[in-house]
């Protein structure tokens, strides 16, 4: 896939009359900037028809009057989540290795959310991201919000709120997320688009 961009990437600016060296500058920004990673961090802020979950794990977890909201929420077909999903970004061009230290700009990020293997919403950045070249994390901060009944309502009360609580509760993790983003970085030859979508997971950082 590398190869395959690269080439497509080169062969688009040689049309342009660009000389030796500048194709060769740009190879090198290319290849610099495919090395930026991408992993799920966490998730916080999780709130569910507006009751916050971080200080709870299961359904007796809440009270009387926020069950029968919940409740009534779910059998109206209306269940509203919002939460911050954490993507760590790893950006490897510290200047050691021989690669030239550089930072990363991501000017999009367009992303869509996947949870339990099911496709919901989509969404992107509102402005550029700059991803230091240190060789340390930075994150990305991805505010969601998507109404869980309209993905999940033929899975029942219980299932829906479980998965919830598995997400923002007191052991909530990323282990059912996965998010599909085609990150565009801006270099001194222009926007660049990754050739493909990029399944970010919480296990391991990926990138092109």
């Amino acid at each position: 896939m590398k190869l395959t961009f690269y080439r497509s990437a080169i062969l688009s600016l040689a049309l342009f009359g660009l000389s030796c060296a500048q194709l060769k500058e740009f190879q090198n920004a290319i290849t610099n900037l495919s090395r930026c990673q991408f992993k799920l961090d966490s998730i916080n802020g999780f709130e569910l028809m507006g009751i916050n979950l971080s200080n709870k794990q299961k359904l007796t977890d809440f009270s009387i009057l926020d069950g029968a909201k919940l409740a009534a929420g779910f059998a109206r077909n209306e269940f509203p989540a919002s939460f911050t999903l954490n993507v760590a970004a790893m950006n490897p061009n510290d200047g050691n290795g021989g690669s030239k230290k550089a930072s990363a700009t991501l000017t999009s990020f367009a992303w869509t959310l996947i949870l339990d293997n099911t496709t919901t919403i989509d969404g992107d950045i509102t402005n550029p991201i700059v991803i230091p070249g240190t060789g340390q994390q930075s994150i990305i901060p991805l505010k969601m919000g998507l109404d869980l009944a309209k993905f999940f309502h033929d899975k029942g009360y219980e299932s829906v709120v479980n998965l919830a609580l598995a997400l923002g509760g007191v052991s909530g993790s990323t282990s059912r997320v996965t998010l599909k983003a085609r990150p565009r970085l801006k270099t001194d030859f222009g926007e660049i688009t990754y050739p493909s979508d990029i399944n970010i997971i919480d296990k391991e950082f990926r990138g092109q």
